[in-house]
């Protein structure tokens, strides 16, 4: 089971840490694990402080970190499979990548154009990030150029750093046009047209910015794995109605009445998978982060660790993509509208409601595609212990598999009282549909 340990540096340290030297002292590698494990240790703590940098970053939204996750993730996989004969490019196979620059026929060191790649590509992705962000990034990059190129040739350092930095530009130019390369005010439009009908979502916050929905436009971004023709959409919803003889009345006195009997198990599973974005490094890094604390426990080899992070991120991205096409082509209203609407004028759900519809579920859409993508990885009933908030003082969490966790992370919504159950259902159908694209880009040679 993966276990945090008291050597084991704080996500808080790593984010205040890295912004001056001396605290980044911290980050002493021994002098073996360098010599054999360079390049993972360059993965892990970039990766390390991506989560920590969409903790901190107003413009990373769930649907905005998922695709960081994405890309990040196809850099470091194309990076490392342009030197390896037992990988295959995914260029060809995800949606308009042509293939990465090819590497000369010349030495190269792993560590060094992961570096390369990931210090230009952080940075491109981060720029809007706030000046500790940016402080800890370059001390960051300070720190990890010596690791990088210790007991490396110069010329070496120098051909290896150049490629990761090639790799990392041909992938950002992919993504310059997918639809989600900028994000403005946060996310919410400066224009938009509430549908009429007391059916559909209305504003449920009184912060002045949330009075429009976020992102409506994200589903019309361009997919990494899905076929423009098949975004995993999903039958539509059964008919609103306030009869309280209707379906739909029966499943908000779901949510309701659940709420007025939550175990302490409930209510601590609600908020293990709030991941509130600006208090936690967002959904798809909760899954991120769960891989990487397999990878530590396991001493996953390199890679299947860039290969994971990539088969993941894309799920987690076409996962967001999928739901969001689906919830603005249905746009329902949210529990808390209906409820205090029909049922109980003074109802407080046990979590703050997100500002965007309601059907269906985001946390189950990714969470479904990414436990399908790691259990074809890891394998169906691959128990693991989950630490990702154990810095907020939340306990791990143990699973017998990546199905369960997801099942999990999808019914804290209903705790939480911020999804009618039906999308929750059918929100893990599509992210179960999700998974099934992403594993059909074939990575292995």
């Amino acid at each position: 089971m993966i276990r945090l340990t008291d050597k084991t540096l704080t996500r808080r340290a790593l984010l205040l840490g890295a912004a001056t030297s001396s605290a980044l002292a911290a980050f002493s590698f021994p002098a073996r694990a360098i010599d054999s494990n360079k390049a993972t240790k360059v993965l892990d703590t970039w990766y390390k402080l991506l989560l920590e940098l969409i903790r901190h970053t107003a413009t990373y939204s769930p649907p905005v970190a998922s695709r960081a996750f994405a890309y990040l993730g196809v850099t470091v996989f194309e990076a490392v499979a342009s030197g390896n004969p037992d990988f295959r490019s995914m260029a060809g196979q995800v949606n308009g990548l042509a293939p990465v620059p090819p590497r000369d026929n010349a030495p190269y060191d792993e560590a060094c154009i992961l570096h390369g790649a990931l210090v230009h590509s952080m940075n491109a992705h981060f720029g809007n990030t706030g000046p500790t962000g940016q402080r800890a990034m370059l001390a960051m990059t300070k720190k990890l150029d010596s690791l990088a190129a210790e007991g490396t040739a110069p010329e070496v350092v120098t051909r290896s750093m150049a490629y990761g930095l090639a790799v990392s530009e041909h992938i950002l130019a992919w993504s310059a046009n997918d639809g989600g390369a900028v994000i403005e005010n946060m996310g919410f439009p400066f224009d938009y047209a509430l549908t009429e009908g007391p059916a559909h979502w209305v504003p449920t916050s009184t912060v002045a910015v949330q009075q429009k929905p976020l992102l409506p436009n994200w589903g019309q971004n361009r997919p990494f794995t899905l076929p423009q023709g098949d975004l995993c959409g999903l039958p539509t919803p059964i008919d609103y109605s306030e009869d309280p003889t209707s379906t739909f009345y029966a499943d908000a006195m779901d949510v309701y009445e659940t709420s007025k009997s939550l175990t302490d198990d409930q209510k601590a599973i609600a908020r293990f998978w709030s991941d509130d974005p600006m208090l936690s490094p967002t959904p798809p890094g909760h899954w991120v982060s769960i891989a990487m604390q397999i990878f530590e426990r396991d001493a996953t080899p390199l890679p299947l660790q860039v290969e994971t992070l990539a088969l993941l991120g894309m799920a987690i991205a076409d996962g967001f993509i999928a739901c969001w096409r689906s919830k603005y082509e249905v746009d329902l209203l949210r529990p808390i509208t209906y409820i205090r609407r029909v049922i109980d004028p003074k109802w407080e759900p046990l979590l703050n409601t997100p500002p965007f519809p309601e059907f269906p579920s985001g946390h189950s859409s990714q969470s479904g595609a990414a436990a399908g993508v790691l259990a074809a990885l890891f394998g169906t009933n691959f128990a693991f212990t989950d630490a990702t908030h154990a810095d907020d003082g939340l306990k791990p969490r143990e699973f017998a598999s990546f199905q369960a966790a997801a099942e999990e992370a999808a019914i804290s919504r209903l705790y939480g009282g911020i999804h009618f159950r039906p999308a929750i259902d059918m929100g893990l159908k599509q992210g179960s549909c999700v998974a099934g694209y992403v594993l059909k880009v074939n990575t292995r040679a």
